[in-house]
């Protein structure tokens, strides 16, 4: 870890960021003509104390998921990404389809869509990135841990999930996760993220086992819910 560089850094990136690039109003009485502190902490879901402690190289080493919520909220580049994670000691996520991280082209989407909620889910339907109308409508799903960063397993393990779906709907949306799923351990194979999670999840569900035996194939690139 390199705490000069990654202080350096941290503040360098608030400093260059526009208010205006995270929905925050640009008035005539703001002094600082980036981010602040604490605008940072509230983007990312931690203290203030604890951006203060990072930019003054004074903090212990950031965690993985730290650092994504990091870079999402100074809406980094994939290259400034790795560059953070290799200041603070880390291996950056993969740059690939299966990045447990928002590029941040799509974060900038995110926020331009303004009132209308939006997220970005990774192909295990991981919650990688929300925008504030999303989070305001069904809660931050950006900070699960363990299985339940799955939409798959929350659905299949967890009956408030299921409860806010009417009942004549849910046998077609549990389906259409299965299948999603099904097409992802297809394109996955190998992968023992996968794996691991379909196995978990025959051993808790016997509603999942009924429908993975089906081998029901299906991309959900456009879905309808109530």
């Amino acid at each position: 870890m390199e705490r000069d560089q990654l202080a350096d850094f941290l503040r360098r990136r608030r400093e260059a960021m526009r208010p205006a690039e995270v929905g925050i109003a640009d008035g005539p009485r703001r002094r600082t003509t980036g981010l602040r502190r604490e605008e940072v902490a509230a983007l990312a879901g931690m203290s203030v104390d604890y951006v203060v402690r990072l930019e003054q190289g004074r903090s212990s080493q950031p965690s993985v998921q730290l650092l994504g919520a990091l870079a999402r909220a100074l809406r980094l580049s994939d290259d400034e990404r790795d560059h953070l994670f290799h200041l603070a000691g880390h291996r950056p996520p993969p740059a690939d389809g299966v990045a447990r991280l928002a590029r941040a082209g799509l974060i900038r989407m995110l926020d331009l869509l303004g009132d209308t909620p939006a997220l970005v889910l990774s192909d295990l339907g991981e919650a990688l990135a929300q925008n504030r109308a999303a989070l305001l409508l069904m809660g931050d799903h950006t900070g699960l841990s363990g299985d339940r960063r799955y939409v798959a397993y929350r659905w299949f393990t967890d009956p408030a999930v299921r409860a806010v779906t009417p009942p004549e709907e849910q046998e077609r949306h549990g389906r259409r996760l299965v299948a999603d799923l099904r097409a992802a351990a297809g394109r996955r194979s190998g992968d023992s993220t996968v794996s691991g999670l379909v196995d978990r999840l025959q051993a808790a569900s016997a509603d999942f086992r009924r429908l993975w035996a089906e081998h029901e194939v299906a991309v959900r690139r456009a879905d309808r819910k109530t």
